[in-house]
């Protein structure tokens, strides 16, 4: 990784349907599907929708045989429809069904968490993918690590990448390198480290797969967008990721102009900025540079922080360089102007430039200029910044799923409903997760979770411990607000 300009980090061309990732080739987008994968109608106008907004990659969930099956209708519908949309299969506890998806769909993702390594159900589904042509992505997800991985690693950066590497060393032993890797989590911070650890990783043992970068779970509106900007673009802006996701509790087609705004931003980052030593700085590993215990917005600016302003092409590198060649430990400020006349954009963008050198302990406080907006809006997307990369918390936090075919209630909905019952309350992470496939896992550092559990019914958690189970939905909330109560957390509304 080269810190001091912008450069792609080389990666092998990998084909599925009408799309080639990695390479030269530019940073795809993509998203993913909310029907019932076994409603061929439904699902077909939604890929149909996904790929008009910009995505000419789609994903839906396969969690069982029937849904697998079903695959070969909804890919010969929109064939005759005349969409070359790549499809993408996503499989979780079922092996067996990822075979059945590869006889129809370009791509098949698969968590290394549902499979046994040492029982050839791999090798097998390498080779059938071999024969069709078909791409492969291991998908590792913080909240789903396989047994043994979570026994040794837990579920840390490096057990992750530990949980990938098996079995990307499984794929280069079949000769296969059709291979896509990712490694997500809610929380940016593990998301950022797992990725550039996953690059050194595959760098000693001359690997070079392409990378699909997205943050789970970053729930909606303007935060959700800030959430994953910071996460995704504080990658970017050191050339990791070939394709990416844009992950929000809203209608899947609202996630691609999104992530073909970060494509956009991140297109060409010109200059080089020199830095004085580069061992002062840990890609891998997070330190604060300076005694400031919680990072400031602009408001809050006193006389001993120091103001660093970028105006160059490349804001991340150039205020990057700027904080490491001080050599000390005074506060900064970093501070950047945007001229966007959409707050949505400028919100996406400045998150993009500037998370990173909070996620790394960089810069201890904040300044976003714009001559369009007030500067109590600027405050609120600067706070989000913080929030977003794990530094300041000034809301209750919401680590929402995106949801997908195997939701199992109205999660916008209900997501909509308990912010407007919570929203006022300060410090608190509330997990709402359509379904256990990362439900548990991923919300692990939520204060409290809201979990589908079977159809019309809710479990309620406190961090990873089951409160209630199978709780009716209409009883839900009430009860999830009746637990923050009990535990002393509630404070009502001003």
């Amino acid at each position: 990784m080269n810190i001091e300009k912008y450069e792609r980090r080389r990666s092998t061309e990998v084909h599925f349907g009408s799309v080639t990732i990695g390479g030269n080739n530019p940073v795809a987008v993509q998203s993913m599907t909310n029907t019932p994968t076994a409603d061929t109608d439904v699902s077909v106008a939604q890929v149909e929708r996904i790929a008009r907004a910009g995505a000419p990659i789609v994903r839906l969930t396969a969690q069982g045989r029937r849904e697998g099956e079903n695959l070969r209708n909804i890919v010969e519908r929109l064939r005759s429809d005349g969409y070359d949309t790549a499809i993408v299969a996503d499989i979780h506890f079922a092996p067996e069904v990822a075979a059945i998806a590869a006889r129809y769909v370009d791509k098949v993702r698969i968590n290394p968490g549902n499979y046994r390594t040492a029982h050839g159900e791999l090798e097998a589904l390498i080779e059938q993918c071999r024969e069709r042509g078909v791409a492969l992505r291991i998908g590792v997800n913080h909240g789903s690590l396989a047994r043994h991985v979570f026994d040794r690693w837990g579920d840390t950066p490096q057990g992750m990448v530990e949980s990938a590497m098996e079995f990307l060393r499984i794929c280069r032993g079949c000769g296969f390198d059709q291979v896509v890797v990712s490694m997500k989590s809610s929380n940016t911070r593990v998301m950022v480290y797992a990725y550039r650890l996953l690059v050194e990783a595959m760098d000693r043992e001359g690997l070079h797969c392409p990378i699909h970068l997205g943050v789970t779970e970053a729930g909606n509106g303007i935060e959700g967008r800030i959430k994953s900007a910071v996460g995704i673009g504080a990658l970017m802006a050191d050339g990791i990721g070939d394709t990416i996701r844009v992950s929000l509790t809203e209608p899947p087609e609202n996630e691609v102009p999104v992530a073909r705004l970060l494509v956009e931003h991140f297109a060409s980052r010109e200059g080089t900025f020199h830095v004085d030593d580069a061992s002062a700085y840990s890609p891998t590993e997070y330190r604060r540079r300076s005694r400031v215990a919680t990072p400031i917005v602009h408001d809050e600016i006193t006389p001993e922080f120091r103001i660093i302003e970028s105006v160059s092409a490349n804001p991340t590198a150039e205020l990057r360089a700027a904080i490491l060649n001080l050599h000390s430990d005074e506060p900064v400020v970093v501070k950047r102007r945007y001229d966007d006349p959409s707050l949505e954009d400028l919100a996406v963008k400045a998150a993009a430039d500037l998370g990173l050198l909070f996620i790394d302990g960089l810069a201890d406080g904040v300044w976003i200029e714009s001559p369009h907006f007030t500067s109590e809006q600027l405050r609120e997307v600067e706070l989000d910044i913080l929030q977003a990369s794990r530094v300041r918390m000034s809301h209750t936090e919401y680590i929402a799923c995106p949801s997908c075919g195997r939701t199992l209630y109205d999660i916008e909905g209900t997501l909509a409903r308990i912010r407007e019952r919570t929203s006022h309350l300060k410090n608190l992470k509330i997990g709402v997760m359509g379904c256990i496939v990362n439900g548990p896992g991923e919300m692990a550092d939520a204060d409290y979770g809201y979990v589908g559990a079977a159809a019309g019914r809710i479990t309620l958690y406190r961090g990873r411990e089951i409160v209630e189970r199978n709780i009716p939905q209409e009883q839900a909330l009430d009860r999830l607000v009746a637990l923050i109560k009990a535990d002393g957390r509630w404070t009502d509304p001003q």
